[in-house]
């Protein structure tokens, strides 16, 4: 399978690539279907190292093919989809999680045909609100949950929510997920911004319209499932796409949460907090930032007591400077383009103005004995946060 990434990597032209993407394909499927996910995993270990762009060709088809098939029905064609509804969530208290209400899910399915999917689509969802570490674990799962949506849309079976499914630790901020498979007959678009053919501008404004709607009416009825909560949804799409899609927007929820519930539970205020960044990496040896992680104290003391992490993904690897504007550019005004740039505007949004930024490059270190990230302090030494011993105990975890 390596090779074969390799290969497709190396074509020169889309009829080439087409015909080695159809081999990994096959491949795939023969994989999936007996959930043998360790080949798989062996040959994105074998490339990632030292052949980053076979390693994303290889990703890419391997995401594709576990979250989106062609299946046969009574004699009929069918394409397959599995989406995530996202949304993010933030609160001093707790995140829930679990089976949602028949009138919740009679509602959101009503709302996702009416906003979000073409016409024709039929939908298998799962009626549970899914937390990270409840999701598939593997290519495999994907593949398999895929396959059992599909038939139960196909069939008008309606889908349970998973027995016994694992518990997950409260963080002030995190994510949630509904899951569902959209169905068609083959060729058939899938999503309602699909129908724009020929109308480029019009894809875009459709998209936005869509969640707009989608908003508007699913954000009371989700809000009911979590309560105590602040909640955003984003935009159905894609199973991977959604997954990254949200952990690139719990990033700022995660900071401005950690913000209100030390200011709340301490009784202080915004800028009596201090906050220490530090740039980490899995290889410090490489340059390369994987992660910035944000240690706050309180006024001029050193330990730290609280803590967030900002992972970066992807191009952001490469571009996790603060950019230098120009003279004549407003700083009020000017977007924040870089991942430090948009930490040090939401501090700064937060009332945190205090902040000191260690140029060093860390190891990603945690505690030996609960598994917590260590933060930088005021001084630059990496400390496990611990809150003051008068602090109010709560369920906040570090995120």
């Amino acid at each position: 399978m390596a090779e074969l990434a390799q290969a497709l990597t190396q074509a020169s032209s889309r009829l080439e690539e087409r015909s080695w993407e159809r081999d990994i394909e096959a491949l795939l499927n023969k994989h999936f279907k007996a959930h043998h996910q360790e080949p798989i995993d062996g040959a994105l270990e074998q490339l990632f190292p030292t052949q980053p762009d076979a390693y994303d060709a290889l990703m890419d088809v391997v995401e594709a093919c576990s979250e989106s098939s062609s299946i046969e029905y009574q004699g009929k064609q069918y394409d397959c989809l599995l989406i995530g509804i996202p949304l993010l969530a933030w609160t001093r208290f707790s995140i829930g999680s679990g089976p949602i209400p028949a009138d919740v899910m009679t509602t959101l399915s009503a709302h996702l045909h009416a906003h979000i999917l073409a016409p024709e689509v039929l939908t298998g969802i799962v009626p549970t609100l899914y937390a990270i570490d409840q999701l598939p674990r593997s290519h495999s799962d994907t593949y398999a949950l895929l396959h059992q949506l599909a038939h139960a849309a196909l069939s008008a079976v309606p889908v349970r929510s998973p027995a016994n499914p694992p518990p997950t630790a409260p963080f002030l901020a995190d994510t949630r997920y509904v899951l569902a498979a959209l169905v068609v007959p083959t060729g058939m678009p899938l999503f309602r911004w699909q129908l724009a053919h020929g109308h480029a501008g019009h894809i875009a404004a459709d998209q936005e319209q869509a969640l707009e709607q989608w908003r508007n009416q699913m954000t009371p009825n989700l809000t009911r499932l979590l309560p105590g909560c602040g909640v955003q949804l984003l935009l159905p799409e894609a199973y991977f796409s959604a997954c990254r899609e949200a952990d690139l927007q719990i990033r700022p929820a995660s900071l401005r949460a950690a913000s209100y519930y030390l200011t709340h539970t301490l009784e202080i205020a915004s800028k009596d907090l201090h906050a220490s960044i530090g740039r980490f990496s899995e290889q410090p040896e490489s340059g390369r930032v994987d992660e910035y992680r944000i240690g706050f104290s309180l006024g001029q003391t050193n330990e730290v007591i609280y803590g967030v992490v900002w992972p970066l993904y992807g191009p952001e690897e490469a571009n996790e400077d603060v950019i230098v504007r120009s003279s004549d550019a407003d700083p009020a005004t000017a977007e924040a383009e870089t991942p430090l740039e948009q930490i040090l505007a939401l501090l700064r949004e937060c009332g945190i103005d205090d902040i000191q930024r260690h140029a060093g490059l860390y190891a990603m270190e945690f505690c030996d004995d609960c598994g917590t990230p260590l933060y930088p302090d005021r001084e630059g030494d990496l400390v496990h946060p611990e809150m003051p011993e008068d602090a109010p105990t709560g369920s906040a975890h570090f995120h």
